[in-house]
């Protein structure tokens, strides 16, 4: 009753305070009071660029990104526009995301927003088929295709043509087809297999590079002898250097020339009355290899392998030895082609040894006919190495068909006796080298060889047995029985044969097709095709 009286006797405006203070306490309760339980249709999503967040208190990332967003679709809108964002600047770690979609007692229960974590995962990518990244939704898969073309090195792509030259010289060799030819087309039993020689002639026309180093001063390097037995050395460097095969960009470069003249070196170093001669010649040798491997990357990239050196002087193949790698891997070519001192016919190249008394051919080339020559075996040459005093000793001035002596008569002509001769003896000297054989050749007179390990030349081309005749050191005792036994249409055929491989014998001063010169880089050629460098992927 006092209350209520109490009550009454208030002013309007207290009682209207106190009626709406409750209110307010009620509307802050409901306003503040259960806002931890309080839950929304939206979901709030984080999307970082490629590094793991944290969603247990950690500090906060500066880049992070917090996107809302309504639905599965908007979502999957903001996270695209969210990848480009990322992506662009140049981080490319593929992301994936969790489920957008959970149901609201689950949502209730963790009571945390969801947090996208980027997953570590490994690819390996062929290069057969264009890859596609993980899909960013579980619903909707990005089609992102990435394709990564293999870009070869010079070197590779050097070895695909070799490859691509290999094929036609095997198709060639196998089918039977030639390619016409206007200037010579060979043909023969002359030749292992014609038709696998002109196309792999043909391709190395096409293709092959060689790199001449420039290093080196005359008269030790680029120069050379013309005019000696060892006139070869002088006129392949001369040639070599001036040649359409030369390219002076090395990453083109099949093979690596190294215009050394042994010749040279043993002119202008040997000291003969030293007891280490040997080893200035040697040191030059490695000097240069030393300084060539140091200033390119070739040598060492393949240990000398596609690299040539080239020898006329009887000390070619002991100089080489100089530089082990020289020696094993390189590619020599050599005059004197003795297997007995490391000359291996799969990766040294054996060249005929021609003297040029001129300097040209001018007068060497050219004899009668087979009628005409009524000697039947001619030798001229002293004492000189082990086979010859064989041949002395055994026919001497004992046989006018067998004319064999240490010195000619006065007046009489060596060229004009091996035009008379039909056999020319080509025994060898110290060495197995001899300017015999291809003198026979130039003078029409068929070859027959007197020698112990040695390779002819060209012979992985050229048939030596079909215009030649190869005698035993053993059975010299019966040489003229031997040659007596070849009747005259064999003889003939012999002969005529001769005359028709000599034409890859020949020394011109501006290089002919199918020359000397071409026949020497053509063996070079040959020897780059059958090589592997080491490291390289074959296609």
């Amino acid at each position: 009753m006092k209350i209520c009286s109490s009550w009454c006797t208030k002013s309007a405006s207290t009682k209207l305070l106190c009626i709406m203070i409750p209110f307010i306490l009620i509307s802050i309760y409901f306003a503040f009071g259960n806002s931890k339980n309080s839950s929304f249709s939206t979901s709030t999503w984080f999307f970082s660029s490629g590094k793991n967040i944290s969603g247990d208190g950690g500090d906060e990332r500066p880049d992070l990104v917090a996107v809302a967003v309504n639905g599965g679709a908007d979502r999957e809108e903001a996270i695209l526009e969210d990848y480009s964002f990322f992506n662009s600047s140049n981080s490319f770690s593929p992301l994936t995301a969790e489920a957008d979609q959970e149901s609201q007692e689950e949502f209730q229960e963790n009571q945390k927003p969801q947090v996208i974590t980027q997953k570590n995962e490994t690819f390996n990518i062929s290069l057969e088929k264009p890859h596609e990244l993980p899909s960013l939704n579980e619903t909707h898969a990005l089609p992102i295709e990435l394709k990564i073309k293999k870009k070869f090195t010079n070197l590779e792509k050097l070895e695909v043509k070799l490859g691509k030259a290999r094929a036609a010289i095997k198709e060639a060799a196998v089918s039977g087809n030639q390619t016409d030819d206007s200037d010579y087309v060979p043909s023969g039993p002359m030749y292992w297999n014609p038709k696998a020689f002109h196309r792999s002639y043909l391709e190395m026309e096409k293709e092959f590079k060689v790199f001449v180093y420039e290093e080196g001063e005359q008269p030790i390097f680029h120069n050379g002898p013309c005019k000696s037995i060892y006139a070869m050395e002088g006129n392949f460097i001369y040639q070599m250097e001036t040649s359409k095969f030369r390219t002076r960009d090395p990453e083109k470069a099949h093979v690596f020339f190294l215009p050394i003249s042994v010749t040279s070196i043993v002119h202008f170093i040997y000291d003969r009355n030293s007891r280490e001669h040997w080893n200035p010649m040697k040191q030059t040798l490695t000097d240069y290899i030393n300084l060539v491997s140091g200033k390119y990357p070739y040598w060492n990239r393949s240990l000398g392998a596609d690299h040539f050196m080239l020898a006329c002087h009887d000390w070619g193949p002991e100089l080489s030895k100089a530089v082990p790698e020289l020696f094993k891997n390189s590619i020599r070519a050599l005059c004197n082609a003795n297997t007995s001192e490391g000359f291996k016919p799969s990766k040294d190249v054996s060249f005929p040894e021609i003297l040029l008394p001129g300097g040209t051919m001018n007068g060497l080339i050219g004899g009668p006919s087979p009628s005409r020559r009524s000697i039947l075996a001619f030798f001229a040459g002293g004492l000189h190495g082990p086979i010859r005093p064989i041949l002395l000793e055994h026919w001497e001035n004992k046989d006018d068909d067998i004319q064999v002596h240490r010195y000619l008569p006065k007046g009489v002509s060596y060229y004009g006796m091996l035009r008379n001769s039909k056999f020319c003896l080509c025994p060898s000297g110290y060495e197995v080298a001899s300017p015999r054989m291809v003198e026979a050749l130039y003078t029409g007179c068929v070859p027959v060889l007197l020698k112990d390990h040695y390779v002819p030349p060209f012979s992985d081309v050229l048939n030596w047995k079909s215009f030649s005749v190869e005698v035993p050191v053993d059975r010299i005792p019966d040489l003229k029985k031997i040659l007596a036994g070849i009747s005259t249409r064999q003889y003939i055929r012999l002969q005529r044969r001769g005359k028709q491989v000599r034409r890859h014998f020949e020394v011109n001063m501006i290089p002919q097709r199918y020359d000397v010169f071409h026949m020497i880089l053509h063996s070079v050629w040959l020897r780059r095709l059958n090589m592997r460098l080491h490291g390289l992927e074959y296609l």
